[in-house]
């Protein structure tokens, strides 16, 4: 049995179908019952946990081959990441408590930078999960491809693709979520001892421009690149509602300067096979019929 956390996200939603077609157990792991009937008619054992129990994770894992770890995002933390602290201390006791055979955790690029940023959540996860006496995998995938959904509306309509990645001929590490929950289906049914990070990118690394020539490519008109000025980043971030941008404002320069990046030889390192433009085509089409449904 694979106890799945995260489920209904896209990867842990396309991490559970590899296992489903597999056919192997699964065990999807909800805070919200309103969205258990979906995994029950796929087959799935059902289970429910508040991020804030551990009493109620240590029971969704019992009995678990390998359990897969993706906490939920936060894009607005507090000084010092306490919310982090917090899921970090419910997981570790609900693990410990459950012995799970293995455990694979969604970390991301960046966990090993050394300057504070919006990613040293997953940094602090890290940390937490490597000090268990159990098997455990970080998986740490690129920049998802998926956050182009962000500036479909302004590719499609202005011809116009807003980047705070820069400069616009600059490539980064980026993969779609549906590679990432392939490769942790594959990982999780894999025995090995101890910790181990494998990395994860698409098949080829992508700039601003690849992003807008994508766009224009399936949209079948011009896009270009604007460049959003750092300068202005403090301002936008606050009028949408940010009470504090100077994570995530470190996370996109660590991108932009480097520092955010795979660093090793690529000995641990995977890639993914979805293309950018197959990405990009999903995405419009999606957007397309949601706005006609």
């Amino acid at each position: 049995m694979y106890a799945i956390t995260g489920i209904t996200g896209k990867v842990g939603g396309a991490l559970a179908k590899a296992l489903i077609d597999a056919g192997e157990p699964v065990r999807a792991v909800l805070r919200d019952p309103a969205k258990a009937e979906i995994w029950r008619k796929r087959g799935c054992e059902i289970a429910f946990a508040d991020m804030r129990d551990a009493t109620q994770f240590a029971a969704a894992f019992k009995g678990a081959t390998g359990v897969f770890i993706l906490p939920p995002s936060e894009f607005d933390p507090a000084p010092g990441y306490p919310e982090a602290a917090k899921q970090n201390e419910v997981l570790t006791t609900a693990l410990l408590a459950a012995r799970p055979e293995r455990v694979v955790c969604l970390s991301t690029i960046g966990a090993d930078a050394d300057v504070d940023n919006l990613l040293s959540q997953r940094t602090m996860l890290e940390e937490a999960l490597g000090e268990l006496d159990l098997p455990v995998t970080f998986l740490r995938p690129g920049w998802f491809m998926e956050n182009a959904a962000w500036d479909i509306a302004s590719a499609r309509d202005e011809g116009v693709l807003h980047s705070f990645l820069q400069p616009a001929d600059k490539t980064f590490a980026m993969v779609a979520t549906q590679d990432i929950g392939r490769l942790a289906a594959d990982l999780i049914r894999e025995r090995w001892i101890g910790k181990r990070v494998v990395e994860l990118e698409g098949p080829a690394r992508v700039s601003p421009n690849d992003l807008a020539n994508a766009f224009a490519l399936v949209l079948g008109h011009p896009v270009r690149v604007e460049i959003v000025p750092r300068a202005s980043w403090e301002g936008l971030f606050r009028a949408q509602g940010t009470r504090h941008p100077q994570p995530r404002m470190r996370m996109l320069d660590g991108f932009n300067e480097g520092w955010i990046d795979f660093k090793d030889d690529g000995g641990n390192r995977v890639r993914g096979t979805t293309s950018l433009e197959q990405l990009i085509e999903a995405l419009v089409r999606q957007a397309a019929a949601s706005e006609t449904a």
